[in-house]
C-alpha cells in the first residue's frame, strides 16, 4: 500500500479532464498497447487474468492511476519490480519502486482474479455482464474496467493482444483478428489482435453456445482458421468500390434462418458505406447475436452485438444493422476526443439509415427528415446539440438532430459537396480523434464559405430550426 509519506501524484493524475467525464481516465501517460491473458469459468463467473500495459510518460511520475473494478489484485509490477498500490474506488493508484522520467515507456502488469460484473452509472449497469449461458462486455461509456486496468477515457487510443481460455463447447469472439486457436482437453484459448488504435470502451469480449456463420457470400475466413485481409481499392472521388472485407458472425442455431434473412442484405449495406465513407476502417466485420434479449444493438471496434429480439426473420429491424456498421466509421475509426463530441457519432449513425432507406427503395432520407423534424420540434427545446450535458449524451434527440443537422447541410451546399465532403471527414481522420470546431472547418472548407450562422442555429441553439428549402 501507498504510505502517507508517499510522493502525491500531479495535478489532474487520477482524472482525464474530460468535460464530462472527468473521473474516468486518467493524467500523465498514453498508454501505447495492452496485452490481455484471461482465464474464465463461465458457471462461477470467474476471471483470473493478467494485463501487461505499455505506456509512455507526457510528464514526470512519482505515481499514476488506472481506472479498474472490484477485483482481487495479486501483485503489480512496472518495468519488471514491484510496486506499490492503492485502491480507492474504481481507481488502482501506483507507485513504481522508481519514479518515471518524462518520454520513458514503461510496463504495468496488474495480476488479479474475482468476479466480474457491470459498473453502475447514469445509464444503468455498464461493462461485462453474464448471459443467461455465457457473458456479454458492453462498455459504452465507461465500462471497460469492469474487466481489465485501463486508461478509460476514448481519446487514449492504443492496440491490443487478448488471449481468453474458456470451456471448449463455447464459442469466443474478440473485437480483433483472431491470430490463433489452441484446443485442450476440455478449455480452448483464443487469441486475438487488435492492431488499430482502440479506445477502451470499445473492446469486447462475446462468450455463447454460438454458430460461426458466414455473414457474406463469397470466401470468408471462420473463425476455426486465421484469417487474411485482402486489400481494396476506393476511388474518393465517387467511384465504385473493390473490396473483400471478411464478415463473420456468431448465432444461436434457433435464430440462423431468421438471421439469414433478417443480415441478407449485409453485402450491399456494407458496399453502400464505403461508397459513402470510404474503405472499411477494420480488418473484419463480425456480428454477434446473443441468445438472451438485450435493450439495444452494442457496437464495439469491428464488431456490432444484437439481442435476440432484434432478429425476427421480417428485417424489422434493418435499420439498426445500418446505424452499428456505420458505426464502424462514425465513433470507432473516428472516436470523439470528449463525450461532449457524442452527436458526431450518433447524428452520422443516424443519418446513415436514412440513406440506406432511400438507397433501397424505401422512404427517402428527405422523407425521414421532414418525420423525425416533425417529432423532434414536438418535444421541449432544451438541448444544445454541441453540448447536450452528461445525463443527456444518449438522448434521442442527439441522434435525430445529428441526422437533422447532416441532412440540413446536404441541402444547404448540394450533394456535389455534401458527398465528397462526408468521404473526407472519414478518410482524413481514419483512427483518429475528432471535434466539432474540426467538423465545422472541414464543412466550410469545402462549402468555399463561412457556415458560421448554419452552425450556431444548429449545434448551439436550443431551438430546432427550419429545414432549409430545397
Amino acid at each position: 500500500m501507498i504510505s502517507k509519506a508517499s510522493a502525491q501524484p500531479s495535478p489532474g493524475a487520477d482524472t482525464s479532464g474530460d468535460s464530462y467525464l472527468p473521473r474516468h481516465g486518467n493524467g500523465g501517460y498514453r498508454v501505447r498497447h495492452y496485452d490481455l491473458e484471461l482465464d474464465y469459468k463461465i458457471g462461477p463467473n470467474r476471471l483470473s487474468a493478467s494485463a501487461a500495459i505499455t505506456a509512455e510518460a507526457t510528464q514526470a511520475l512519482s505515481r499514476f492511476t488506472l481506472d479498474f473494478g472490484e477485483f482481487r489484485i495479486n501483485r503489480v509490477l512496472v518495468n519488471g519490480k514491484p510496486a506499490k498500490y492503492l485502491r480507492r474506488a474504481h481507481k488502482l493508484q501506483v507507485k513504481p519502486a522508481k519514479s518515471l522520467a518524462l518520454g520513458s515507456e514503461f510496463l504495468v502488469e496488474v495480476h488479479y482474479v474475482g468476479n466480474p460484473r457491470p459498473l453502475p452509472g447514469l445509464w444503468g449497469d455498464i461493462g461485462w455482464d453474464e448471459l443467461t449461458d455465457g457473458s456479454l462486455v458492453a462498455s459504452q461509456p465507461v465500462g471497460a474496467p469492469s474487466w481489465f486496468p485501463c486508461n478509460d477515457h476514448p481519446s487514449d487510443k492504443a492496440t491490443y493482444r487478448v488471449a481468453l481460455t474458456t470451456s471448449s463447447p463455447y464459442l469466443v469472439a474478440v473485437t480483433g483478428n483472431l491470430v490463433a486457436r489452441h484446443e485442450r482437453a476440455s478449455t480452448t484459448k483464443w487469441v486475438f489482435e487488435r492492431p488499430e488504435p482502440t479506445p477502451t470502451y470499445l473492446m469486447s469480449v462475446q462468450i455463447g453456445r454460438y454458430d460461426d456463420v458466414e455473414l457474406v457470400s463469397g470466401p470468408q475466413p471462420g473463425w476455426f482458421s486465421q484469417p487474411s485481409v485482402e486489400a481494396f481499392r476506393i476511388n474518393l472521388d465517387g467511384g465504385s468500390v473493390v473490396t473483400s472485407v471478411p464478415q463473420r458472425a456468431a448465432v444461436p442455431p434457433r435464430l440462423r434462418r431468421a438471421f439469414a434473412r433478417d443480415f441478407g442484405r449485409q453485402g450491399r449495406i456494407m458496399d453502400s458505406l464505403q461508397r459513402l465513407y470510404g474503405p472499411y476502417p477494420f480488418g473484419e466485420y463480425v456480428v454477434v447475436v446473443t441468445d438472451d434479449d438485450l435493450d439495444d444493438p452494442i457496437e464495439a471496434q469491428g464488431m456490432s452485438i444484437f439481442g435476440a429480439n432484434h432478429v425476427d426473420g421480417r428485417r424489422t429491424h434493418e435499420r439498426l444493422v445500418v446505424h452499428e456498421l456505420a458505426h464502424q466509421w462514425f465513433g470507432n475509426s473516428l472516436t470523439v476526443a470528449d463525450w461532449r463530441h457524442i452527436w458526431l457519432n450518433e447524428g452520422f449513425a443516424t443519418y446513415a439509415e436514412w440513406l440506406w432507406s432511400e438507397e433501397s427503395g424505401e422512404q427517402s432520407a428527405d422523407e425521414w427528415a421532414k418525420i423525425w423534424h416533425a417529432r423532434t420540434k414536438a418535444k421541449p427545446a432544451d438541448l444544445r446539440l454541441s453540448d447536450p450535458g452528461v445525463a443527456r449524451m444518449f438522448d434521442e434527440r442527439v441522434y435525430k438532430r445529428g441526422g437533422l443537422l447532416l441532412h440540413a447541410l446536404r441541402r444547404t451546399v448540394g450533394d456535389a459537396v455534401f458527398f465528397p465532403m462526408v468521404k473526407a471527414w472519414a478518410v482524413e481522420n481514419r483512427h483518429g480523434l475528432v471535434t466539432t470546431a474540426a467538423f465545422v472547418a472541414l464543412a466550410e472548407r469545402f462549402a468555399g464559405r463561412s457556415l458560421g450562422s448554419f452552425f450556431d442555429a444548429w449545434l448551439d441553439a436550443p431551438a430546432l430550426p427550419p429545414l432549409p428549402s430545397v
